[in-house]
């Protein structure tokens, strides 16, 4: 069967011959991939900036972004049936009987870092023709979401960072009043960046009633303002407006929501968060060169004003079926919007372009025939 691979060792990114898994556990799964979207982090691993093949193997089998349909059961497996389109988890706990998290089924809080990631971390991807795990690790999509169900595991950043801002949030008299109007936002919040997780974020802080601010780079009208717009949100061009404006333009920030990557962006966005806010941080920059912080004011805020920072990556089973849930109601309020995502669908042979050439559009995706 055919799969994209990178090969560390000699740095190169193929389509590759690879023989078909089996069932070998009584709740394994088959599934044959539908999808699998691109992203920074594929691109990256392309770039060879970081990535790990399982032990004894020189290659990686690439993509975590996938959905895929079930077409062969281990006799165990109650949680899925043939036929059934779902969306595999990305992380694998460690073995390590210490690590409370991976022992409780919540790996994406591992505290040993030995665990596994398929894709990117010691476990082949689903960037493959067929793929075989345990059930335990699969989420059912509806029918009805087939033709974005591939963005279910990018929304699951958002869904994660919102289930820990509301957490962390319980600490303050931070909770909307029961009596405000239905057009009446309580929070406000800026999304920095205008990638899929950077629109999904907005989608999902829209929905929870934040009142939502899009900053990124490029001045409207294009694509992404387009997006943003149609669900409600405001679009601000970086290359326009200064960071230090937002708070004149916006008022009080109650959350920042970064899906950009850009430190130096990022640091400066804290400046500006509002009192009582909450800064969340979900890209991982490249390997650039130091950039300078004011680190006095940014200290001063954070505790003067009540702030919080914190960082958030991969995700749960609680927040895949969130993901899922919400982006039946994405779907249903801004269907347009939602299917803008997804710039293109492409073949396998597409791959080098994707993966190796300039970034373009939203979210490309690679379809599997």
């Amino acid at each position: 069967m055919k799969a994209i691979a990178v090969i560390p060792t000699t740095r190169e990114v193929q389509l590759i011959d690879r023989e078909a898994p089996v069932l070998s556990s009584p709740t394994d799964v088959k599934l044959r991939m539908l999808e699998v979207g691109v992203c920074g982090t594929d691109r990256e691993i392309c770039a060879f900036e970081y990535g790990v093949p399982p032990g004894g193997t020189s290659h990686l089998v690439i993509g975590h972004e996938s959905l895929g349909e079930v077409v062969e059961l281990g006799p165990a497996v109650t949680r899925v049936q043939c036929g059934d389109l779902v969306v595999p988890m990305v992380r694998r706990p460690c073995r390590h009987e210490h690590c409370a998290g991976c022992r409780q089924e919540r790996q994406d809080f591992c505290f040993t870092g030995d665990f596994h990631e398929r894709g990117i971390k010691e476990a082949h991807g689903f960037l493959t023709e067929l793929v075989v795990d345990d059930e335990k690790f699969m989420n059912v999509v509806p029918a009805a979401l087939r033709h974005v169900a591939v963005l279910v595991e990018p929304l699951t950043i958002a869904e994660k960072a919102l289930a820990q801002v509301w957490q962390v949030q319980r600490r303050l008299p931070w909770a909307c009043p029961v009596t405000r109007g239905p057009a009446e936002h309580c929070h406000r919040a800026v999304v920095i960046g205008a990638g899929p997780v950077g629109l999904l974020g907005a989608m999902a802080l829209v929905n929870a009633g934040f009142e939502t601010t899009v900053y990124s780079r490029g001045a409207a009208p294009n694509p992404k303002a387009s997006v943003v717009e149609s669900i409600g949100a405001r679009y601000l061009d970086a290359d326009t407006v200064p960071v230090g404006a937002l708070p004149e333009l916006i008022g009080n920030i109650d959350l920042i929501y970064e899906a950009a990557g850009a430190s130096q962006v990022a640091f400066e966005a804290m400046k500006v968060l509002g009192t009582n806010g909450i800064f969340c941080f979900t890209g991982v920059p490249g390997r650039k060169g130091p950039v300078a912080v004011d680190t006095d004011l940014i200290m001063r805020n954070l505790v003067l004003k009540n702030q919080v920072v914190l960082g958030t990556v991969n995700a749960g089973r609680e927040t895949f079926e969130a993901a899922i849930a919400d982006l039946a109601t994405f779907n249903t309020r801004w269907p347009q919007a939602v299917r803008a995502l997804i710039t293109g669908r492409f073949p396998l042979s597409a791959h080098r372009d994707l993966l190796l050439g300039p970034p373009t559009g939203i979210k490309n995706v690679l379809a599997f025939a």
